[in-house]
């Protein structure tokens, strides 16, 4: 396989696991998601205030609420991916997730960085800053 390929199936393999990432967290998938993501995993995000969440606990606060039952999808938008090395990559979009909010459509929009590692052949979400605009 030339590189050009590897690089192509490398990008094609992180947007899979970003989309799986979303899907987990839209439909309240804690077992997928902690498969997913570091044990360490950090984040700046809007729940957070302003501050530097380490590690899962603060994240399964939100899994363990009720989940709505209402049908969701997940997309991500102008998806870029940029490889650092062959451990490390950042993924950038902007995630819509559409849901029925008493009973009407509703559509949330997230700004998101998120960074995997490789770490023996297995990509590991290991840290992600959220911005919410609108």
């Amino acid at each position: 396989m030339t590189d050009e390929a590897n690089i192509d199936s490398t990008v094609d393999e992180l947007l899979t696991l970003n989309q799986r990432l979303l899907e987990s967290i839209a439909g309240g998938d804690w077992e997928s998601y902690t498969e997913l993501c570091d044990s360490g995993l950090t984040a700046f995000e809007p729940e957070a205030r302003g501050q530097l969440v380490e590690g899962l606990d603060f994240h399964k606060f939100y899994f363990d609420l009720e989940q709505s039952a209402s049908p969701w999808n997940v997309t991500m938008i102008s998806p870029q991916v940029m490889l650092l090395g062959d451990d490390t990559a950042v993924v950038t979009c902007v995630r819509l997730t559409q849901r029925l909010v008493d009973g009407a459509p509703a559509t949330s929009k997230f700004e998101e960085t998120r960074v995997w590692h490789n770490d023996q052949g297995t990509w590991k979400h290991v840290h992600f800053h959220r911005s919410a605009n609108g």
